[in-house]
């Protein structure tokens, strides 16, 4: 019966040794919900740069087509500026907005608020 008691009371220390490792220890719970975050990070950060990729090999199959020299040349129009021999360029200018005009100075001649009142010179 003693030995019993013996070997019960091993194995609670060993359930709680291991419980202990499970929930605080290296590769514990914490640590597998903070690695499972990074990696859920990393998918979504990976979903959009596939995207892009995928845009990127859009546009690379477009310029590769037979019909990408239209494609070049409207690249070339709208980044670069380009203008065929023969055509002519009009380049439309909104107009700067106006800046507004200085307040008027107080007709009574007081100072305004937080100006300091003037100086009568010396005699």
């Amino acid at each position: 019966m003693r030995a019993l008691a013996i070997v019960l009371a091993l194995l609670i220390a060993l359930l709680g040794w291991l419980q202990y490792r499970l929930w605080f220890g290296t590769a514990g719970t914490r640590e597998v919900a903070e690695l499972q975050a990074r990696v859920d990070q990393q998918a979504r950060q990976n979903e959009g740069l596939a995207e892009r990729n995928a845009a990127l090999a859009a546009e690379v199959a477009d310029l590769k087509s037979p019909t990408g020299e239209a494609a070049v040349e409207e690249r070339a129009r709208s980044e670069l500026g380009m203008v065929r021999p023969g055509e002519v360029f009009y380049r439309v200018v909104d107009a700067p907005a106006q800046a507004a005009p200085p307040p008027a100075p107080p007709a009574d001649g007081e100072p305004e608020a937080g100006e300091a009142p003037p100086q009568e010179p010396p005699p």
